[in-house]
């Protein structure tokens, strides 16, 4: 006789299948309507068949439910191939219910219909288990080459500096992140331990807004470390053991409209009269010195010693970097990347307020005396003649084209190679002037003496996305097909593509043909009928469609399906509209600030892009929507995500991660990624997912999913390559020629900056500083971790 217990879970699973059946019937007509898979209708109605025959206590809802559980599998595979992360929206509840339904308290209740329904459906379960099984060890998405044997066995290039050393943000001032370095190595590597930690106390206070962040790499001079905070309070510490030598607290005030808390370095200069002093001979005052740029417009020299500030420079060792800039507030330019320093010439930039309005500062880059911080010139991005100063009451132009990240330097040439963004606000360009888009996103080469033009090449004509230019470049001199020397310049970019130049003229070496994209830009605003894709690219190969939309489960992965059909999207370059506009590669971008690491004696670049999709939509203006603020707006916004008013122009904008109602992203992983590239040949060798959901997800799951990243590699001689920039906190080393993991250590907070690493006293250490970042969501912090190989005994 059945139980009562088991009547009532039949009850319950005919239950589920209805409410399953229903969601996925009333999701997939509404999808059908909008272009979509029919696969939901027809699952819908399925489970609701297989819930009836439930009710009735049928065998035959067994058997239903294999041949559809058969049919899901093969359609997914159809769909999206052996990629795990793809199948299991598609196959978890459908698995687990069909798992659920072949369990004793549920078949013995379903009458007499024999043991074929039974073994029937066990099959396909089986055959599911066998699938995923496979799809675990045979990911589509990666690339499993391996570095040839010639490129292994490097000869070391001589680039003048000490080797143990770490003196600017890239470790060269052409953005390398690659070091001689080699007692830490493949072999050895996995037993790194925690040398020490130091905490710089610099965290979150009331005043700041929801984007602090901690993205600084610490440089390393002789004996001694110098990093700056969130706050940009500057620390130098000893290499050896992290104790505070002393600290400098600018005292910055920071306010919720500020759009950035961050600092991501600080320079290094020193006298040529310092750098032959003989060793163990206390130089003179500021004749080694530390630059530091501060989020409220001011930079600051301090002597590398003792942290003093330098009386001869600026105001009493302070310079107001916001002199003859138009509508100037503290917090609305903000220096966030460590500046150019050149034997006569600092060569600063800074970010200003993005999508607010058309009244924030200018995007001037200035040169400035290194020694008295006397401005020596200045290239105004958006006027006729960049090269006037502004004097007196004059200003440099309103919201022109602006260089928030770290540049790059080839002292040979004298050229300072500087990434450049688009004017603000950024997502409708109607207004924009010739002039406005002559110097407009895109890589901008100046001499660093004169701060003439030298060239200029631009990634994206008439940036309607947020396409800046995002990441310091990368000079090297790679041999090409023949054998020969060539000087290039690398160029990570938001779009994917990594621009490949001859960085003597700004002529492409590696193809960038134009092509042509969509077209049909909003009211009062054009496209450009095409851009450059670089042949060099990571860059999706096709376009995302109704297949790549991901969840946690079908439910809502039926859901992302029915936005991705409700927005805009043609493939990459769809302009913003009112309806809402995928964005994919994201504003965020697949390339960020940190840039990537080239190996110069290998020739071969690590790299970490991401693709994480975003939605922009234009809001009219309108009741609600003003075209300029009101008398209580404060300026600002203090994020770049959700509103952006945009006031002076006919649209507000929304910008936001593309996201399910659960907040899982729509697209399927993976998010982000490791790669090399063989830059003789410019092919991908191997390509890889990184980072897992232990730091994202309710329950701490080791996933390896591919996660977005903010940050870079760091490459060294002892194939060896360090990252963490995941949105999970780890330090990882993986293997440079064949991207396997060697090594990692959890963080206690977030890791979303380029790590480093340096030799003192015989020792070679890695860094990381662990401080989180707001907009990413990780954890908060002030570490700074150095790990090192134990003491042989």
């Amino acid at each position: 006789m059945q139980s009562k217990a088991s009547r009532i879970l039949i009850l319950l699973t005919a239950i589920f299948a209805t409410l399953s059946g229903l969601y996925l019937l009333i999701g997939g007509i509404w999808l059908a309507k909008l272009g979509g898979s029919l696969y939901y209708i027809i699952a819908g109605v399925v489970l609701l068949i297989t819930a009836f025959l439930l009710y009735r206590r049928r065998g035959a809802a067994l058997l239903l439910y294999a041949l559809f559980l058969l049919a899901t599998t093969v359609w997914s595979l159809w769909e999206v191939g052996s990629d795990f992360w793809a199948l299991t929206p598609r196959l978890d509840v459908t698995f687990f219910l069909g798992l659920w339904m072949v369990l004793p308290f549920i078949w013995r209740g379903l009458g007499s219909s024999g043991a074929f329904p039974r073994v029937a459906l066990s099959a396909v379960l089986a055959f599911v288990v066998v699938v995923l099984a496979y799809s675990v060890f045979n990911d589509p998405q990666e690339i499993n080459g391996t570095l040839s044997a010639d490129q292994a066995a490097p000869a070391p290039a001589d680039d003048g500096i000490p080797a143990g050393d770490w003196p600017a943000y890239g470790r060269t001032q052409g953005g390398t992140r690659y070091s001689p370095l080699k007692q830490v190595n493949d072999s050895n590597v996995d037993k790194l331990q925690e040398a020490w930690t130091f905490q710089t106390g610099d965290l979150k206070t009331p005043n700041d807004p929801g984007e602090i962040t901690n993205e600084v790499t610490p440089i390393k001079i002789g004996d001694a470390l110098y990093l700056c905070t969130a706050h940009q309070k500057l620390f130098a510490l000893d290499a050896a053991t992290g104790k505070q030598k002393w600290m400098f607290d600018p005292k910055m005030k920071t306010d919720p409209t500020f759009q950035h808390v961050t600092c991501r370095g600080v320079s290094y200069y020193q006298t040529p009269e310092a750098a032959a002093t003989p060793a163990g001979t206390q130089p003179a005052l500021c004749s080694r010195r530390i630059l530091l740029p501060v989020n409220d417009g001011n930079l600051y020299a301090l002597d590398a010693e003792t942290g003093a500030l330098c009386p001869e420079f600026g105001e009493n060792g302070k310079l107001n970097l916001q002199s003859n800039l138009p509508y100037n507030k503290v917090g609305s330019y903000e220096p966030t990347s460590p500046p150019i320093v050149t034997n006569t010439t600092i060569v600063m930039a800074g970010a200003v307020t993005d999508n607010y309005s058309t009244k924030e500062p200018s995007g001037v880059i200035r040169g400035f005396d290194v020694n008295t911080g006397k401005l020596l010139w200045a290239f105004d991005t958006g006027a006729k003649d960049p090269n006037v100063i502004a004097e007196g009451d004059q200003h440099y132009t309103p919201n022109s084209p602006n260089s928030w990240a770290p540049a790059a330097y080839d002292a040979k040439l004298d050229l300072v190679y500087l990434p450049i963004g688009v004017s603000t606000p950024d997502i409708w360009g109607g207004h924009r002037t010739p002039e406005m888009e002559r110097f407009a996103t895109g890589m901008l080469a100046l001499n660093a003496t004169t701060g003439k033009l030298a060239w200029f090449y631009q990634t994206v004509h008439h940036d309607l996305w947020d396409m800046d230019v995002p990441a310091q470049p990368t000079l090297a001199d790679i041999n090409d097909k023949d054998g020969n020397k060539v000087p290039v310049i690398y160029i990570p970019t938001k779009t994917g593509d990594i621009f490949v130049l001859n960085r003597t003229n700004g002529k492409p070496v590696v193809p960038a043909p134009e092509m042509k994209v969509p077209g049909g830009a909003a009211k009062g605003d054009h496209v450009s009928p095409t851009q450059p894709y670089s042949e060099l690219s990571f860059r999706p190969k096709a376009q995302l469609a109704g297949k790549d939309m991901w969840g946690a489960t079908i439910y809502d992965q039926l859901i992302c399906r029915v936005m991705f059909h409700q927005l805009r999207y043609e493939g990459p370059f769809t302009p913003p509209s009112e309806q809402g506009t995928l964005v994919f590669p994201g504003n965020l971008g697949m390339f960020e600030w940190g840039g990537i690491a080239v190996d110069t004696d290998r020739q071969v670049a690590v790299t970490n892009p991401m693709a994480l999709p975003f939605v922009s939509r234009l809001i009219p203006r309108g009741p609600g929507n003003p075209i300029e603020p009101d008398e209580n707006d404060k300026g600002g916004t203090g994020t770049e995500s959700g509103v952006q008013p945009q006031y002076g122009l006919p649209y507000g904008v929304t910008l936001n991660p593309f996201l399910s109602p659960l907040g899982f992203p729509c697209k399927q992983p993976s998010w982000g990624y490791i790669s090399a590239v063989d830059l003789k040949t410019n092919d991908i060798v191997w390509k890889k997912r990184i980072g897992t959901v232990r730091d994202s997800s309710p329950v701490p799951l080791p996933f390896k999913m591919g996660m977005p990243m903010l940050g870079a590699p760091i490459t060294t001689a002892g194939n060896v390559f360090f990252i963490a920039a995941t949105a999970d906190n780890y330090l990882r080393a993986f293997n440079v020629s064949n991207g396997k993991q060697l090594w990692e250590a959890r963080l206690p907070a977030g890791g979303q900056a380029t790590p480093m690493t340096y030799e003192v006293n015989g020792k070679q250490y890695v860094l990381i500083v662990a401080g989180g970042h707001g907009s990413f969501g990780t954890r908060l912090g002030d570490y700074v971790k150095a790990y090192a190989l134990p003491d042989s005994k």
